[in-house]
């Protein structure tokens, strides 16, 4: 049904061989492609604003002309200095452009231009450097693209051009008319059109509505139907065995929301079909005390349980729990991990094949094709948005279909865990186990930094330890603390007499590991981290965290960190540093310091501030989208889902004409044959 769209782009005219290559880099292949690689962001030029009114040092769109053009002036060898001055009447300004000879010939005096920069000077003597330049009568709204070198803004937005004009205004409808009605949709054709040369921010905002709802539409209807398929495959059944000892055996009493997730997963275990099902809890709300019970039915069942953690320490952690968990009760648990050496790791892995072991916990050496199972019947991964589809897929693999429970510590919104989990059926735990004390929260400025590093020295001297987090990683031109610098600058300044750490992504997984059990075994007084510490081990003897910049993260990762202290008997303290007090940070913040409950502060952060506190750059394994955005696009989200099941209701496999389309946007996106999964 592509068509013309599904033409390599070297043959598109003014592409060619050499620029189709650079254009591979970006995912550009097809027509179609092409197309769908969409704008970061627009410059509106409806509203110049008068020179004589423009603020210094912020970008600004300017209409004047070329009054005349200075001679070229050379600074040093290399760089060539062009000037022109610049006026609308209301104020005069410089022109500066460096080395770019052609584009200061391109200017001719007399004639109209919008500038399109950062002012700079005083308000009597105004000069704007390198700006954008564009004729009078250019278009109004101008998209800026995502490049790669050798391939300008220019020759792009040219490109563009000839491939919304070679198809000749028609593009192939994938939506079925009685959709595109009720949804009040443009057709495709316009929005594609209108997403790369928008009259207006009115026209841009109907073309974003309508490829938002084609690609969560066309996401809802994937996971659907992989729900779908998944539910037609036979799977390990369980049949209905008593777990009234694992609860007896528990040193403390389980939530009534532990209790219910562990008997959603034995009813799922019991069904036809595998198990596919999410236990979303908030920080230490206790979520491998389920999976334990979860484990437990399958080994009264006679099935293994694969447990698989994102990094060494934590599968570790886990181990010791399942460990102490089941082991009273005659379940063998047995750590499988990458640094095991060769002879245990062959030990572990006989027994584990021959059945010895009942619950198997490790990292991605669980996927590995030496790795085999007696009988894997229920497959447990943590943080699944730590592990790529495929290996997931691999853990799942070494088993005939069994079931599958996620554990996941990001407290998402409801309609938005739907369709990130859209395959999963979904467990919540909302409170917090009996004797958790909530961390006591506080919000100061940077003038209070020293006071809130004493407070730090006092939990030291108690025998305590504490985290310091920074949002960078290496120094920058921006205020923000950068971790290295940072790191060395208290450990030989205040914290000089204490044995200071530091964590960050960029350290190889081995590094992470050495560092978090120095940590862990008290070797470290403080760590000093990135955001890697957000899903972390538990340090029970960590109690106080500082977070500088706290106005640089989503309040539900603010809150996800806060989660690494106050997991032990001690009272614990984190402290939120911001340099920016403005009435908006501080609301923020006051939220944080009132409300322990994760959910609660999900909710907030989405009305607050939308896209990235959920995902940051993570997926959860999802296919990436182009345009849409799960959390700011809330409302298109809960029609694509209405739409999607409705279509699917009637339609379950794609398979009428009027569904064609959709059916290859699906297998598109999911780059496979779901229908046929």
């Amino acid at each position: 049904m592509l068509g013309e769209l599904a033409k390599p782009v070297m043959y598109l005219a003014g592409v060619g061989p050499k620029k189709s290559e650079l254009y591979e880099k970006l995912g550009v292949h097809t027509v179609y492609d092409l197309l769908y690689h969409f704008p970061r962001y627009y410059i509106d030029m409806n509203e110049p604003q008068a020179i004589r009114d423009a603020p210094l040092n912020e970008q600004i769109v300017l209409r004047g002309r070329v009054v005349r053009k200075l001679p070229e002036g050379h600074v040093r060898r290399g760089l060539t200095v062009y000037k022109a001055i610049f006026t609308d009447d209301t104020a005069d300004l410089t022109i500066v452009i460096y080395n770019a000879g052609f584009m200061f010939k391109a200017l001719e005096v007399g004639h109209e231009y919008f500038l399109v920069g950062k002012l700079t000077g005083n308000m009597i003597r105004r000069e704007i450097n390198s700006p954008q330049i564009y004729p009078a009568d250019a278009e109004l709204v101008q998209p800026v693209y995502r490049l790669t070198e050798g391939i300008t803004q220019n020759q792009l937005r040219l490109n563009m051009r000839t491939a919304l004009e070679s198809l000749g205004g028609f593009i192939y409808e994938p939506l079925p008319p009685d959709v595109v009605r009720e949804q009040g949709l443009c057709s495709l054709s316009y929005a594609l059109q209108n997403i790369h040369y928008p009259t207006d921010m009115h026209t841009l905002e109907l073309a974003k509505n309508r490829l938002v709802f084609d690609e969560l539409l066309t996401l809802a209807l994937g996971m659907l139907m992989m729900k779908s398929r998944s539910r037609e495959k036979a799977g390990c059944p369980m049949g209905a065995e008593s777990i009234d000892e694992y609860y007896s055996a528990l040193p403390f009493e389980l939530t009534e929301g532990q209790k219910s997730a562990i008997n959603d997963c034995i009813c799922d275990m019991q069904k036809d079909f595998p198990m596919n099902r999410l236990v979303q809890g908030d920080v230490g709300s206790g979520k491998t005390a389920v999976a334990a019970g979860a484990a437990y039915f399958a080994y009264k069942n006679g099935f293994q349980t694969a447990l698989m953690a994102p990094t060494e320490i934590l599968a570790g952690q886990h181990y010791e729990t399942m460990k102490g968990f089941l082991e009273p009760l005659g379940v063998k648990v047995v750590l499988l991990t990458g640094s095991l050496t060769p002879k245990k790791k062959e030990k572990a892995k006989a027994d584990i094949a021959a059945g010895e072991y009942h619950v198997i916990v490790g990292t991605h050496a669980l996927v590995q094709a030496s790795t085999e199972f007696k009988r894997l019947g229920l497959v447990i991964t943590d943080e699944q948005h730590r592990f790529g589809v495929e290996q997931r897929a691999l853990l799942a693999g070494k088993g005939d279909n069994p079931h599958k429970l996620v554990m996941s510590a990001t407290p998402i919104p409801r309609t938005l865990a739907l369709m990130i989990y859209g395959d999963l059926d979904i467990s919540v735990l909302k409170e917090l186990p009996k004797g958790r004390q909530p961390v006591e929260t506080y919000a100061v400025t940077g003038k209070l930094r020293e006071r809130a590093f004493g407070y730090v020295k006092q939990y030291i001297e108690e025998g305590r330890q504490a985290y310091i987090v920074c949002p960078m990683i290496e120094e920058s031109d921006s205020d923000l603390r950068d971790v290295k610098s940072y790191a060395k600058e208290i450990s030989e300044g205040i914290f000089s007499g204490y044995r200071v750490g530091l964590l960050h992504g960029r350290l190889s997984a081995d590094s992470k590991e050495k560092v978090m059990k120095k940590f862990k075994a008290h070797e470290l007084d403080i760590l000093v981290s990135t955001t890697v510490v957000e899903v972390g081990v538990d340090v029970p003897n960590a109690a106080v965290m500082v977070i500088e910049n706290a106005d640089r993260f989503g309040l539900s990762q603010l809150h996800q960190l806060r989660g690494r202290v106050g997991r032990g008997e001690h009272k614990s303290t984190c402290i939120l540093i911001t340099d920016n007090p403005t009435e908006e940070v501080v609301q923020r913040l006051k939220i944080l310091s009132k409300s322990h409950n994760g959910f609660e502060i999900s909710q907030e952060d989405l009305k607050l501030r939308g896209p990235g506190d959920f995902f940051g750059s993570r997926q959860h394994g999802l296919p990436k989208m182009k345009i849409a955005d799960m959390s700011q696009d809330m409302e298109v989200l809960v029609k694509a889902q209405e739409t999607a099941k409705e279509i699917l209701r009637k339609d379950p496999n794609l398979d009428t004409g009027e569904n064609a389309g959709l059916r290859e946007l699906v297998e598109g996106l999911f780059e496979q044959d779901i229908a046929n999964d």
